[in-house]
């Protein structure tokens, strides 16, 4: 039982308080479309752990990241007699959330060892963790991906070595792990990284590696594992000398491998991870695959990372989401609740369009991910192009939505004691880490024509219209559109039009993310409330407005009041929510 649910309340209050609502079974869609893509039997398996873990979020956990964002991680050089340290002093409820991340959770683990579950089921329960705790789940993160290229790509013995340190659920052994790439000089640009790495023969024959160098934004830096990108000596220059490596923090004799972390940084968010500069003197470290690939070993792993982007990025949304509509809900103002008031219902539309996009959007990249790791050619060319467009535009909606439902609490919102700020604070960190927003979207664009990625998720989503039932209407807007956006992105990637590429991939993520809710809401029937958010999409989104037509029928009105309040939408009803002029 909830704490506060025991402390005496003196006078009364109009500032409502979610703190205790539980974060899955007060979301309306997320256990029906668990339900759908896990199956019943997997769903049945797992919904104790989604709702256990969606009540600790919205109380304990969220007590817990609201202290360990207020007192953030100290570096400690030395101890007090000068000898060397290299000690990160986490605060004791970072570390609770820890255990509850590693341990429990097992997110880091779970797709590692054992018969291990879809991959929908850890990025679920991200989905729930993050609405709690936003920074830890960049390490948990990074561990994961580190821990899948080094099972791609290393040699047998490494992954022999460290794979149980990687896949324990032990708390007090387990190994976490980091990704240290960037350089002052080399940010999005890794042909310019400076860090070398020099071969080393012994005695025996055997070769070993030592980085030299500064990587200048490292999070999770006393991580017990690295990955590091590094220019072998003797390599070409550029992006084919690059070598992937893994960096030990603690050598076989038990000695400090030979690095540093000069300092920490004072971030805006994400202020309970540490993050720090690096300097490499010499370390030991063990080449991963053939100098060389070491950048296409990398992409691997920053892929999977901008994946975790996009999951937090939809959580974050959800938590907004989850905020504004409790304050509608439960505040009034001139005699009548906030969510009855159609300027408001606005809002919180404004706010759950993208959310919901972003949703459906994660859940599918985790089913196809599923099937191009079991060798599927066609899912893994998706998961290639859909990464980059989660990571690109749900990490940018998240920014917009955060702000609004600060908004909607008002001057309260504005209070460190309160999720909203922290929210702002996280949500702004998706559209940096692994690639900003334009290196994002040109990644776009070259998954569509390099790596011709664009046909064959083109193929997919047509598939999926023509099975999924839906009305004429319907169907044939949602396949023009779909049609047009892919033409646009093509166009855009053949004749190296850089400075539209961001809008052709967002269009493309609105088309994809408005096929994927209308398959959804047939499939969900008898409420088509998905169906209506995908009619939403086509029109606010991707078709043609006049900004200054205002009307709005009452049927309209009626339909999004009941979308606002989570009620039961009607095929019909979902159907008047087309565009003008669709259904001929």
């Amino acid at each position: 039982m909830n704490q506060l649910a025991h402390e005496p309340i003196f006078g009364s209050s109009n500032i409502p308080d979610s703190r205790g609502i539980n974060f899955f079974s007060s979301d309306p869609d997320l256990a029906a479309l668990l339900k759908l893509y896990l199956g019943d039997s997997l769903y049945r398996q797992m919904e104790a752990e989604f709702a256990w873990l969606g009540q600790r979020a919205s109380g304990e956990l969220d007590e817990l990241a609201l202290s360990a964002d207020k007192n953030p991680p100290q570096l400690r050089h030395r101890t007090r007699r000068g000898e060397a340290l290299q000690s990160i002093d986490k605060h004791p409820d970072y570390v609770a959330l820890e255990r509850v991340a590693y341990a429990e959770l097992g997110l880091a683990s779970m797709s590692h060892i054992g018969r291990t579950p879809p991959p929908l089921v850890k990025y679920a329960l991200t989905f729930l963790f993050v609405q709690a705790e936003f920074g830890l789940c960049c390490p948990v993160s990074m561990t994961d991906s580190l821990t899948r290229t080094l099972r791609k790509f290393g040699a047998p013995e490494l992954v022999a070595r460290f794979l149980p340190r990687l896949a324990s659920r032990d708390f007090d052994t387990l190994f976490q792990g980091a990704m240290f790439m960037t350089e002052q000089a080399a940010g999005s640009d890794v042909a310019r990284i400076e860090t070398r790495a020099c071969p080393e023969i012994a005695a025996n024959g055997a070769m070993s590696w030592r980085l030299h160098g500064d990587k200048w934004f490292c999070s999770n830096p006393d991580a017990d594992l690295a990955m590091v990108l590094a220019h072998a000596d003797g390599a070409p220059a550029g992006i084919h000398g690059l070598a992937l490596f893994l960096l030990p923090k603690t050598l076989p004799d038990g000695t400090r491998n030979r690095y540093r972390i000069v300092r920490l940084k004072d971030k805006l968010g994400s202020r309970s991870m540490a993050s720090g500069e690096i300097v490499l003197e010499g370390a030991e470290a063990y080449l991963i695959g053939e100098v060389g690939r070491g950048f296409h070993q990398m992409a691997d792993m920053i892929n999977m990372s901008r994946l975790s982007n996009g999951v937090r990025a939809a959580g974050l949304m959800r938590r907004a989401v989850t905020e504004a509509l409790h304050i509608a809900r439960h505040r009034e103002a001139f005699g009548r609740k906030l969510i009855d008031m159609p300027l408001m219902q606005r809002q919180l539309l404004k706010m759950l369009l993208p959310a919901e996009q972003a949703r459906s959007m994660f859940m599918q990249i985790a089913l196809l991910l599923a099937q191009a790791d079991s060798g599927d050619q066609q899912a893994a060319k998706c998961v290639r192009i859909l990464t980059p467009l989660i990571k690109f535009r749900a990490c940018r909606d998240a920014r917009r939505v955060t702000g609004d439902a600060m908004e909607v609490r008002g001057g309260t919102g504005y209070i460190e004691e309160w999720s909203d700020a922290r929210l702002v604070r996280d949500a702004h960190l998706g559209s940096i880490w692994e690639g900003t927003s334009n290196i994002v979207a040109l990644d776009i664009a070259r998954a569509a024509k390099r790596d011709a990625a664009l046909e064959p998720l083109r193929t997919y989503l047509q598939d999926l219209l023509g099975a999924a039932g839906l009305p004429e209407a319907s169907l044939a807007l949602l396949r023009a559109t779909l049609t047009r956006a892919c033409k646009a992105l093509m166009s855009v990637a053949d004749s190296g039009q850089d400075e539209q590429v961001r809008q052709a991939g967002s269009a493309l993520y609105h088309a994809t993310t408005a096929v994927l809710m209308a398959c959804e809401g047939m499939r969900l029937e008898p409420d088509y409330r998905r169906l209506a958010l995908s009619h939403l999409v086509l029109r606010h989104k991707l078709l043609p407005i006049d900004p200054l037509a205002f009307e709005v029928s009452r049927d309209e009105a009626g339909i999004l009041d009941a979308l606002v309040k989570g009620r039961e939408i009607s095929l019909l009803q979902a159907t008047q929510l087309l565009p003008d002029g669709s259904a001929q």
